[in-house]
C-alpha cells in the first residue's frame, strides 16, 4: 500500500475550529460493516447503536501544555527525559543546530543546549532550568493541532471530561464528545474501563515514506490498572473510544492484567484485530497512522473513502474539534 491511498480531499470549512456545544451535540456517523448500512445521528444517541452490554473503553490520559512559546522560537515539549532534558520539535530550527547554545529568554536566563539532533528533526535540548520551573508557565500553551487557531480559552474543552493522569501531547479526541451526565446513563448498561496511553508522537506525528512499511511509530507509554483489567476480563464485548484506546487493547495480550509499558504498533489494512469489536474515532486528516488505523478496521481502503466521502457531502466536521463515527 501506498501513502496516496491514504489521502482524500477535504473543503477548508469542514475543519472544526470549535467544538460542538454542548459536546455530545457532535454529530455521529455510525456505520455497521455486516449490513454495510449508514446512519446519521448526533452523539447524544450514541446509546440507541452500542451493542448491548459492549464495554467501553475510554483513555483517560490529560493533555500538558506541552508548548512553549518564547519571542523568537517554539518548543514542543514531546518528551521529558529527566528534570533538566527533553526531547522538542523546534521552530524555526536553523538555529538549533546540533552543540549550539540558544537564548530562549535572555531576561529569565533561559537557555538550551542542543545535545542531539535527530534524523527526524527532533533536538536534545539540556536547559538551563528544569523543565517543571514555574519560570516557564508564561511560555505555555496548549498544544492544538496546527490546524486549530491557537486559542486559550478553549484549553478546556481540549480535554475529555474525565482526563487525568497527566502526560499527553494530543488530546485523545474521539473521548471529547462525552458529556458526564451522558457517561453516568451508559454505564449503567455499560461497563466502562479506563486506560491510560499518553498521546505522542506515535499518534500524531506525520508519514513521509509513500511505502507505508517504512514508517517508523514512535513509541508511547501505557497504563492499565487492576481494575480496568479486571473489567475487561469481565468483557463479552468491547468498544474503543478512539485510536490511543485501540492502539492499547491490540498491544496488550489476554487474560488481561495491570500492566505498564510502551506500545509502537501500526496499524493497516490487513491486520486482525484481537481485543476490540467496535470503535468509536473521529474523522482523521489524509495519510495518517490514524486513518491508518480506521481503514484497518473497516476492511479496505475503499471503504474508508466510501465513508469519508459520504461524511464529506453531509458536510460532518473534521478533526480534533470535529464529529465523531461509531463502526459497529
Amino acid at each position: 500500500m501506498k501513502l496516496s491511498d491514504f489521502d482524500f480531499s477535504l473543503p477548508g470549512e469542514l475543519v472544526a475550529q470549535t467544538p460542538a456545544q454542548p459536546r455530545d451535540h457532535a454529530r455521529l456517523l455510525v456505520y455497521n460493516r455486516s449490513t454495510e448500512q449508514i446512519s446519521d445521528d448526533f452523539f447524544y444517541n450514541l446509546n440507541k447503536y452500542l451493542p448491548p452490554k459492549t464495554t467501553l473503553v475510554l483513555n483517560d490520559s490529560k493533555v500538558e501544555k506541552s508548548r512553549l512559546r518564547f519571542a523568537s522560537s517554539e518548543v514542543f515539549i514531546t518528551q521529558t527525559i529527566n528534570p533538566s532534558t527533553v526531547e522538542a520539535l523546534i521552530r524555526p530550527g536553523k538555529k538549533f543546530k546540533l552543540g549550539a547554545e540558544v537564548v530562549l529568554d535572555k531576561a529569565a536566563g533561559l537557555s538550551a543546549k542542543v545535545t542531539a539532533v535527530a534524523d527526524d528533526g527532533l533536538r536534545t535540548l539540556k536547559l538551563s532550568k528544569n523543565i517543571d520551573d514555574k519560570v516557564y508557565d508564561k511560555y505555555r500553551l496548549t498544544p492544538f493541532p496546527p490546524y486549530i487557531t491557537q486559542d486559550e480559552s478553549l484549553a478546556a474543552e481540549y480535554q475529555t471530561v474525565y482526563a487525568d493522569p497527566l502526560g499527553s501531547k494530543a488530546a485523545p479526541t474521539a473521548g471529547l464528545h462525552f458529556t458526564p451526565a451522558q457517561l453516568a446513563k451508559l454505564s449503567v448498561t455499560h461497563p466502562i474501563a479506563k486506560l491510560t496511553l499518553h498521546v505522542g508522537l506515535g499518534t500524531f506525528a506525520q508519514v513521509k515514506t509513500d511505502d507505508i512499511t517504512a514508517h517508523k511509530m514512535h513509541a508511547e507509554e501505557f497504563f492499565v490498572s487492576a481494575n480496568a483489567a479486571k473489567i475487561l476480563n469481565a468483557a463479552t464485548h468491547i468498544t474503543a473510544v478512539g485510536t490511543t484506546s485501540a492502539r492499547t487493547l491490540e498491544s496488550l495480550s489476554r487474560p488481561f492484567k495491570k500492566s505498564h509499558g510502551s506500545t509502537d504498533i501500526f496499524i493497516t489494512p490487513g491486520y486482525k484485530f484481537k481485543n476490540t469489536d467496535s470503535l468509536i474515532t473521529n474523522f482523521h486528516l489524509p495519510k495518517s497512522t490514524l486513518l491508518m488505523l480506521v481503514s484497518a478496521f473497516l476492511g479496505s481502503t475503499e471503504q474508508m473513502q466510501q465513508l469519508y466521502t459520504h461524511a464529506i457531502d453531509q458536510k460532518y466536521r473534521f478533526y480534533s474539534f470535529g464529529d465523531a463515527m461509531l463502526i459497529l
